[in-house]
């Protein structure tokens, strides 16, 4: 397997977690309750598995490689990805630091999570969108095989050293949970 399509089945797990974002935020705006532990699920999912797992895989590994290969890093298409994911950070922050705030009874807060949690899919959304059908196949173009067999061998190893190995198991169970409510 080629580690583009390692990382875009990853997309199908984060996919999963972004329509029920979607759906939390809509059902908060309407009025509905403010579940703090269900909130700090998302919060979870996306920071651990998301930007930890599979953001760092991307920035510390495929997007150096592609600028090794000529892509440039801080304009084109991949410096649009990095921006993105600090972008998708900021929502992700504002959406933790409004969580207790909202389920008080703060309206400014719970206004703030709903946007955070909609804004943060509607931009991953793309994002995915746009790594899935532009970025990797570029990517997959110009790298020789010793290419793709470094880059597997460099996601191997950041899932080695930095999970544990049930990580992707526990993630994958949230994002059922999450989808499933």
């Amino acid at each position: 397997m080629l580690p583009t399509e390692i990382l875009k089945n990853e997309h199908q797990l984060i996919l999963m977690v972004l329509d029920a974002a979607e759906r939390e935020a809509a059902l908060i705006a309407e009025g509905g309750d403010v579940d703090v532990a269900r909130l700090e699920q998302f919060v979870d999912f996306i920071r651990e598995f998301a930007d930890r797992c599979h953001h760092a895989k991307e920035e510390d590994l495929l997007f150096v490689r592609m600028g090794e290969k000529g892509f440039p890093v801080d304009g084109g298409p991949v410096g649009v990805m990095l921006y993105e994911h600090e972008v998708g950070r900021s929502y992700v922050a504002a959406l933790a630091d409004s969580i207790a705030a909202a389920a008080g009874g703060d309206s400014r807060a719970r206004a703030r999570v709903t946007e955070s949690l909609a804004a943060y899919a509607a931009l991953l959304r793309q994002h995915i969108s746009k790594e899935d059908t532009i970025l990797y196949p570029m990517a997959d173009r110009v790298f020789s095989d010793a290419d793709q067999q470094a880059l597997a061998t460099g996601f191997e190893r950041v899932e080695r050293e930095r999970f544990s190995e049930d990580f992707h198991e526990r993630y994958r169970a949230l994002a059922r949970e999450l989808a499933s409510r």
